[in-house]
C-alpha cells in the first residue's frame, strides 16, 4: 500500500510518500521558522495561508521523486489534530478531497502519534512495549506503549512544555526563534557550574513535569545580571548551559523513575526536542544504566514532517480504518482515545 502523508498542524509543510512493503519512497518539508521569526512565534493565520501555497507543489514534488503518478497512490493520510486548527483545515481538506476524487481510503492521524512512531521508520526501530518520552513543541508527555492505539498517558507538563520553556528562555536571551536550537547552540560555549538551576518537580512523587518555574528561574538570574553592571555572550552562554542541563536533569530524572515504576527496559524519545544532543547521551547513559535502552529518529524526523504521518497512517489504514466523506480536524485531541490496532 502506498500511503501520502500530510502534515500541516503548525509551522511546517510536510509530505511524504510510504510504501507498506518497500519503507519510506519520498518525503519534502517546507518550514516557515525564517517567516515566524520576525514576531518571535508562530502567527496562525499566516502559517495557515502559507500552507495553502505549500502543500499541492510539495505533493507534485514527492510524486516526482519517487516516479509515481496520482493515480498510483492507494490511500491519503493527514494530520487530524492537534495543532491549530486553521492550519489542520488545510491539509484536512486537501487529502480528503484528493481522497475523494481519486476514490481512494483516507484516514486522520494523531499529531503525536506520529511523532511516537516516527522512531519505526528507522533501521534499528523499538519493538512493544516501551516507555515514550514525547517533547513536541506543546507537548511534554511520559507515554507507555504497549501497541499502535495502545497508550498509558503515565505524566505530562502541567503548565509550560519544555519545548515552549527553551523558545521563552531564547527570547529572555535575544536568541531569536525557535529556541531549542539556539539555546543548544550557545551551551556549549557555557561555563560548566557557573550556575546552578533547580530541577522541577524531581523532589515530589509522581511523572508529571512543570516548567514556568524554572523559566521565571531563568529570568531572575538574567535580571540579577543586568543588575550587576552586565550581561555579555559569555553570561548568555552560562545562563543557557545551566537552562537546559536542567531541562535535560529533569527529563532524564522523570524518565528513570518512569522506567522502573513500569518495569520496562527500551524508552524511545520523540519530537523537536529530542534532536537535542545533550538529551540524548544523557538519556542514553541512563537506559544504559538501567539495563535498558533508548531509540529515536534521525533529527530530520524529530521535528514535523510528512513521514512520520504516513507511516502511522499506513498502520491504521492496514487495520481497516478510514475516514468518513467529512473534514473535522481536532485541535484538541487525547492520545488515549485513539483505537487500538
Amino acid at each position: 500500500m502506498k500511503v501520502l502523508g500530510i502534515e500541516t498542524s503548525c509551522d511546517e509543510s510536510g509530505i511524504a510518500l510510504y510504501d507498506s512493503e518497500k519503507g519510506l519512497l519520498a518525503d519534502a518539508l517546507y518550514s516557515q521558522i525564517e517567516m515566524h521569526t520576525e514576531y518571535g512565534g508562530v502567527v496562525p493565520e499566516l502559517a495557515s495561508r502559507d500552507h495553502i501555497q505549500r502543500v499541492l507543489p510539495l505533493i507534485n514534488q514527492v510524486l516526482e521523486q519517487a516516479g509515481l503518478q496520482r493515480s498510483d497512490i492507494d490511500a491519503i493520510a493527514y494530520t487530524k489534530g492537534p495543532g491549530l486548527i486553521g492550519a489542520l483545515m488545510v491539509g484536512a481538506s486537501i487529502g480528503r478531497s484528493m481522497a475523494w476524487a481519486l476514490g481512494i481510503p483516507a484516514v486522520g492521524v494523531h499529531h503525536m502519534e506520529g511523532h511516537l512512531l516516527a522512531p519505526m521508520l528507522e533501521d534499528n526501530s523499538p519493538e512493544f512495549p516501551f516507555l515514550a518520552l514525547l517533547v513536541s513543541g506543546g507537548h511534554t508527555q511520559l507515554v507507555r506503549v504497549d501497541g499502535i492505539g495502545q497508550y498509558q498517558l503515565l505524566g505530562e507538563s502541567i503548565d509550560d512544555a519544555a519545548g515552549e520553556a527553551f523558545d521563552k528562555v531564547a527570547s529572555m536571551l535575544e536568541l531569536g526563534y525557535p529556541g531549542g536550537p539556539k539555546i543548544s547552540m550557545l551551551a556549549e560555549k557555557g561555563t560548566e557550574g557557573r550556575f546552578k538551576f533547580p530541577r522541577p518537580m524531581c523532589d515530589r512523587p509522581g511523572l508529571d513535569f512543570s516548567f514556568s518555574g524554572l523559566k521565571t528561574f531563568t529570568l531572575n538570574t538574567v535580571a540579577k545580571c543586568r543588575e550587576a553592571g552586565q550581561f555579555d555572550d559569555q553570561d548568555r552562554a552560562d545562563v543557557a548551559l545551566a537552562f537546559e542541563e536542567a531541562v535535560v536533569g529533569t527529563l532524564a530524572f522523570k524518565c528513570r523513575r518512569a522506567l522502573r515504576e513500569t518495569g520496562l527496559k527500551q524508552l524511545v524519545i520523540a519530537g523537536g526536542v529530542s534532536a537535542n544532543k545533550r538529551l540524548r547521551v544523557q538519556l542514553e547513559a541512563m537506559a544504559k544504566k538501567e539495563g535498558g535502552s533508548l531509540r529515536y529518529a534521525r533529527p530530520e524526523f524529530c521535528t514535523d514532517n510528512g513521514a512520520m504521518i504516513a507511516y502511522a497512517g499506513c498502520q491504521r489504514l492496514l487495520a481497516g480504518e478510514a475516514e468518513e466523506l467529512t473534514v473535522a480536524p481536532q485541535p484538541r485531541w487525547n492520545m488515549e482515545e485513539l483505537a487500538a490496532v
